[in-house]
């Protein structure tokens, strides 16, 4: 990157961090149970919602439970359960027309990711009905309040439940996009660790991995507060002490619930201070190629971590000594070098791919493309690269079969 588009870059995002402490961040309200959702709507005097969620979900005991207490609350609900594990723009018109055409007054998000960011763009779809998804792309697009939003995570990643964006794959070009307005982030949030207890040890593992993501991120970035780095701290710990407990016991209750609060915490430390380049990858792969979110952060973060050198052996380090693979004794690029090797070892253990076979080669430039337009200026990254750096990452992440 030539120094002009660094300084643009650098002047962008240090307004951005003075106006974090006004910028109208909130955080949803936190239920303990899905048995709390039928009492909270009728306090909300709602007596009809759509619930967004996915084919495997809509099969599930979880599922199942909800809308029975629905149903005896005579609380009616439509079900939308098309979402595919990158949303689509076709998926957020599906949900809306059946919004509309059941004339829901909420909407309940069940699932990961995936299901809350197609719920919260069919949000925006209610607040805006004359505009299309794709047109509020972007920061800030949606600023009329959306409809009563509550969040059940059944996976302990995305940390959806607490953040202002939504990521939507075009039907058209396969790339994601990005609607980030404080609008977005839902009203209530239900961590209820029973509703995580069939999740598979590859989705517990690859989630997981996500949270950590959002966790390293945040922390690594130049718009962190003292609360955003606490959070950080404290979900990299939690994730270290608890994912593979969770991910070789998955009846582990405790465990669960601790991944849940690891997750909260990391969403909340990244919508504050946002992510970075190893975000930026990993959308481009998955509107490409589908790649679920969290199996592509995985791969990317050691990757990224390497890449970025020198700049991140303080803040490595840190993580490092939260995480207990580091010590007091080390030097910085010590600490910072057993921090990646223990991500590394990490997916190892869990069986997570060092590399992604999908990645073809002739993809790489416009996958890149499309990832430093989406992370510059806005990601206050620890080292700015344009679009031919990033084609780096990429080819360090593919297996050399394409």
């Amino acid at each position: 990157m030539n120094l002009l588009q660094k300084v643009y870059c650098r002047t962008w995002q240090f307004f951005f961090r003075i106006a974090l402490p006004i910028l109208p961040y909130r955080e949803p309200k936190r239920l303990e149970s899905v048995d709390d959702v039928p009492s909270l709507l009728n306090e909300l005097h709602v007596s009809s919602v759509l619930l967004v969620t996915d084919s495997t979900l809509r099969k599930t005991d979880t599922a199942s439970r909800l809308l029975t207490l629905l149903s005896e609350a005579k609380i009616g609900c439509a079900v939308y359960d098309g979402v595919n594990p990158n949303p689509t723009d076709r998926d957020v018109e599906a949900a809306y027309a059946l919004f509309q055409e059941k004339n829901a007054k909420a909407i309940l998000a069940l699932g990961g990711g995936s299901p809350m960011d197609c719920a919260k763009a069919v949000g925006a779809r209610a607040a805006y009905p004359k505009k299309s998804i794709g047109k509020m792309k972007g920061l800030l697009k949606v600023l009329r309040p959306i409809p009563t939003l509550i969040a059940i995570p059944t996976t302990a990643g995305t940390g959806s439940e607490v953040t202002l964006a939504a990521v939507i794959t075009d039907s058209a070009t396969r790339h994601k996009y990005t609607i980030n307005s404080f609008t977005l982030i839902p009203r209530y949030a239900v961590l209820d660790p029973v509703v995580t207890l069939s999740l598979p040890g590859s989705l517990t593992a690859t989630t997981g991995m996500d949270a950590l993501t959002h966790a390293v991120e945040a922390y690594i970035g130049g718009s962190t507060t003292q609360e955003t780095r606490r959070l950080a701290l404290h979900a990299v710990k939690l994730i270290f002490e608890n994912i593979e407990t969770a991910y070789l016991d998955g009846s582990n209750l405790n465990a669960r619930k601790q991944m849940l609060t690891a997750a909260h915490e990391a969403g909340i430390a990244f919508s504050k201070s946002y992510v970075g380049y190893v975000h930026a990858v990993a959308h481009s792969l998955g509107g490409r190629y589908n790649v679920p979110h969290g199996l592509a952060n995985a791969v990317l973060l050691p990757i990224v971590l390497e890449a970025y050198g020198s700049s991140v052996f303080k803040k490595l380090y840190r993580l490092g000594l939260a995480a207990g693979v580091a010590s007091e004794n080390d030097t910085e690029q010590t600490g910072a070098e057993k921090f990646i090797e223990a991500v590394k070892a990490l997916n190892a253990r869990m069986n997570i791919p060092e590399k992604l076979a999908c990645i073809k080669e002739a993809d790489i430039p416009r996958m890149s493309r499309y990832a430093a337009a989406e992370a510059n200026p806005l990601y206050p990254v620890p080292k700015l690269w344009n679009a031919k750096e990033l084609e780096q990452i990429y080819q360090k992440a593919a297996d050399g079969r394409n």
